[in-house]
């Protein structure tokens, strides 16, 4: 098999076309890179270059190998990436965030964090390219069940709270149970585990349907219109902390239920947790 430096090289020589170049690129000289290739056809038993006016251009074999070249040499990059994040940075901290828990929850609490601990970097993504090599210190996420692999914390999100505006409340007109309610109009994310059907068949009717539900690909939107008064949704109290206690918003009916979703935090099992993330997991605790 090539030597990971061969293919290297194979993959420099392929772009840049000559051995001059080639050496240039890798920090080499142009003798070492000529003798890579030569180790490289004497193993693979035919050229993968042709030479001609223009400069190197690949040979059938060596297209089949150039092409494969760059699958092996990107994989074992990030996979020495991903070795190295192992190694916890003592003073950073990388957090999967979901965006409505962020907005909702984190952020208006994030600062009492930055005030206590200057010295710790947080940085806040939703890492969402799937193969990715980077990979969060912690994660925030919202489901009936822990993610594998991980230490978990549940947080909080059980309680399930039928809310609206108070205008809207009005424009019911003296609405208490669920089949008052039921006359309105409903919000809900299609993404979302919180639906109508759940709080129907927590209170007894499953058979029972709103006049209207209107579904927004963005929480923030389903938020959004029930803080305009436009109608109703389900909300775990703690999204909407600022809106309940101020009056915006209220609890419609006093109806709700219990959920088998929760917010989560979660840290890998397999890795050491760094200094900052045993004070980020201690002062959560404290806003829980």
């Amino acid at each position: 098999m090539p030597s990971m430096t061969a293919l290297r090289v194979l993959l420099a020589l392929s772009e840049r076309g000559s051995t001059t170049a080639a050496a240039e690129s890798l920090h080499m000289s142009q003798s070492a890179v000529s003798k890579q290739l030569l180790t490289l056809e004497g193993i693979l038993g035919a050229k993968v270059f042709h030479r001609q006016q223009t400069g190197l251009m690949p040979s059938e074999l060596g297209k089949i190998y150039i092409e494969q070249a760059r699958i092996a040499v990107k994989a074992m990059e990030d996979a020495a990436f991903r070795a190295a994040r192992l190694q916890a940075d003592p003073h950073r901290l990388r957090l999967k965030v979901l965006p409505i828990f962020g907005d909702r929850w984190l952020l208006p609490r994030i600062a009492d964090f930055n005030q206590r601990y200057p010295e710790i970097e947080i940085q806040h993504t939703t890492f969402s390219a799937t193969h990715s090599p980077e990979q969060p210190d912690a994660t925030f996420h919202f489901g009936p069940d822990p993610l594998p692999g991980t230490d978990t914390l549940r947080m909080f999100g059980q309680d399930v709270f039928l809310v609206c505006a108070p205008a809207y409340l009005e424009r019911l007109e003296g609405a208490e149970t669920i089949e008052d309610f039921a006359r309105g109009t409903f919000f809900e994310h299609p993404g979302t585990p919180l639906h109508w059907a759940h709080l129907a068949e927590w209170h007894g009717r499953p058979d029972l349907q709103p006049r209207n539900i209107v579904r927004f690909e963005y929480y923030t939107l389903v938020l959004r219109a029930i803080i305009l008064g436009q109608g109703l949704a389900l909300v775990p109290p703690q999204l909407i902390e600022n809106e309940l206690a101020s009056g915006q918003l209220v609890n419609a009916g006093g109806l709700s239920y219990k959920s088998p979703c929760s917010y989560w935090f979660s840290v890998p099992s397999d890795r050491k947790p760094s200094a900052a993330l045993v004070i980020f997991r201690k002062w959560l605790l404290t806003q829980l």
